[in-house]
């Protein structure tokens, strides 16, 4: 098999095999995903495995990151950091797509994932505010604030998808429906006929990573970046409340159990609130302990 020929059948294979768009804010869904299914069948071609993707993702990024605070702003630097940018976050796309096509990642490789994923957000909003303290003399001190601002919203918002899908996994593993579909209670899953599925995912627009990246090619110009990474500052944070408000009302309704309480096992000695026990109580069994280690005589 020629490599063309091996390159157009992966992008073929991955494009049946993509994750469902219904809700996706439409950057991911309509740009990212597909640049990143051609740069993952492009290193399946090559060999490349989805750990060095996901290397490649974290170097590109970096570069971008470099260049922008080290460097003076010009617009052909802008653009050249836009697209440093770009190319990072279509290659951490492109790591999962690879590593469904070799038959599925593991849990390494997932963890690296989101590991540089959080490292990348973190760096992010750090580097804007060196740029900004650098390249915008003129900016009032209370204004550096906002990269601050950005950087608590966009981990905050991380962590709680990760946390809230990992809490409807394990939910979902311990009351399976019979018919193998989301257990009981659990949120509906949207489709593309979903009216709120699709006014959600233009809502999240802001929140969209690749949407960021874009404005990075504007940082040639100082003064008209600030305008745009602080009007995104804004619509993230207000999109984040939006955003754990749902999440908090999904993960109510799957009531107590192993989600509500990842701390201790759920057993017939603990009330499902965690706050106390049921069926023999705490004190009954201390004295059955005490008239073990001191037998009446």
């Amino acid at each position: 098999m020629s490599p063309l020929h091996g390159y157009r059948s992966a992008v073929t294979r991955l494009a049946s095999a993509q994750k469902p768009g219904a809700g996706v804010p439409p950057y991911t869904r309509f740009v990212n995903r597909p640049m990143g299914r051609r740069l993952a069948a492009a290193a399946h071609v090559v060999g490349l495995s989805p750990d060095q993707v996901t290397a490649l993702s974290v170097l590109a990024s970096g570069a971008g990151l470099a260049l922008l605070t080290l460097l003076t702003p010009s617009v052909p630097l802008g653009l050249l950091v836009g697209l440093l940018m770009v190319l990072g976050y279509a290659l951490d796309s492109a790591d999962g797509q690879l590593a469904r096509l070799r038959g599925g990642g593991g849990p390494a490789g997932e963890w690296l994932d989101h590991v540089s994923d959080q490292a990348r957000h973190g760096a992010i909003h750090a580097c804007v505010l060196i740029y900004l303290f650098r390249f915008l003399p003129a900016l009032p001190p209370l204004w550096l604030l906002v990269p601050m601002a950005y950087g608590v919203s966009s981990s905050t918002r991380f962590l709680s998808q990760i946390l809230a899908e990992q809490m409807r996994r394990r939910a979902a593993g311990e009351r399976p429906s019979a018919s193998g579909t989301a257990p009981a209670g659990s949120p509906h899953v949207a489709t593309d006929r979903d009216t709120r599925a699709r006014l959600r995912a233009w809502w999240h627009l802001p929140a969209d990573p690749g949407v960021l990246c874009l404005a990075f090619a504007l940082s040639g110009v100082p003064a008209w970046f600030f305008v745009a990474y602080t009007a995104l500052c804004v619509l993230n944070i207000a999109s984040t409340v939006v955003s754990l408000a749902r999440k908090r009302t999904q993960l109510r309704v799957l009531g107590p159990g192993p989600a509500a309480d990842a701390g201790a096992p759920f057993t017939a000695d603990r009330r499902p609130d965690g706050r106390g026990t049921t069926g023999t109580s705490g004190r009954a069994r201390r004295r059955d302990r005490s008239k073990q280690t001191n037998p009446s005589p």
